[in-house]
């Protein structure tokens, strides 16, 4: 497929042209209700501005929204600032300016004890699938609502269902050293699941994956977003993301370069 062409983006908020309304509305400074950022996962708006990621300066200017329900491939070369996206996202880095939501909190001024409800909001996947080994499928699955403080009738009810939605049903008593690699990515986002999250992050999830596994897992996530989950895929896989037809967000040196339907950017 071809190289898409640089599309400017489609939002170019400066912090100063809007101000937080009613409920959580935005507005424009004539008054004009703009957006409601509880439909939105995730808004990232900077103009001109820089996000600092402690020493070093990652991304420049990005302005980006991810709507409830969308499913988004961010794709880029390595040191492009998809990581730092994901860290601003997720509250593991914290910008020094601009405009940062994500499912309704505030990133700039969300406090620490916050944060874990925040992140109760995300499901997120590893290229490592992160397994504790000496847990069975279902105890792995079982842990994440554990650690929310989900009842026991609860738990039974949810992993079961989220193992049988991955495509893991009889495999819940087996350990991740049983299993295929596909079969452990596929708990690793049971994982990610089981407590209902508005919106999934996948982090290079088919990095370990053969070419087989690797569209297995993406028809999953398509699945997955179609019972109404946000899906953000980080990748570098260009054939894999233009085998779907999704919203593709290229960047490169910390800028938005391209945001459209075309397909990968292609950098050579």
């Amino acid at each position: 497929m071809g190289k898409m062409d640089l599309l400017e983006p489609v939002f170019h908020p400066r912090q100063h042209d809007f101000v937080k309304g009613e409920g959580s509305w935005l507005f424009d400074r004539e008054g004009n209700r703009y957006l409601d950022l509880n439909e939105m996962c995730v808004f990232l708006g900077q103009g001109n501005r820089r996000f600092i990621d402690k020493v070093t300066e990652a991304l420049n200017g990005v302005n980006l929204e991810i709507n409830e329900g969308e499913f988004v491939f961010l794709v880029g070369p390595s040191g492009s600032g998809k990581t730092t996206i994901i860290k601003l996202i997720t509250g593991e880095v914290q910008a020094k300016s601009g405009e940062i939501t994500v499912n309704g909190f505030d990133m700039r001024r969300i406090k620490r004890r916050r944060l874990p409800k925040l992140r109760r909001t995300l499901g997120v996947i590893f290229q490592d699938f992160r397994l504790i080994d000496k847990m069975t499928v279902y105890d792995n699955v079982a842990f994440a609502m554990r650690v929310v403080g989900a009842a026991n009738k609860d738990i039974k009810e949810r992993v079961p269902y989220v193992l049988e939605l991955v495509g893991l049903k009889g495999r819940e008593k087996r350990y991740p050293e049983e299993l295929s690699g596909g079969e452990q990515q596929r708990v690793a986002i049971a994982r990610a699941l089981v407590n209902s999250p508005r919106m999934i992050i996948a982090d290079e999830p088919t990095g370990n994956l053969d070419p087989v596994r690797s569209l297995e897992l993406m028809l999953l996530l398509e699945k997955i977003n179609e019972l109404g989950t946000t899906v953000l895929v980080v990748t570098h896989e260009k054939e894999l993301v233009n085998a779907f037809s999704k919203r593709v967000v290229a960047i490169d040196e910390g800028k938005v370069i391209s945001d459209g339907m075309d397909g990968y950017y292609n950098y050579e």
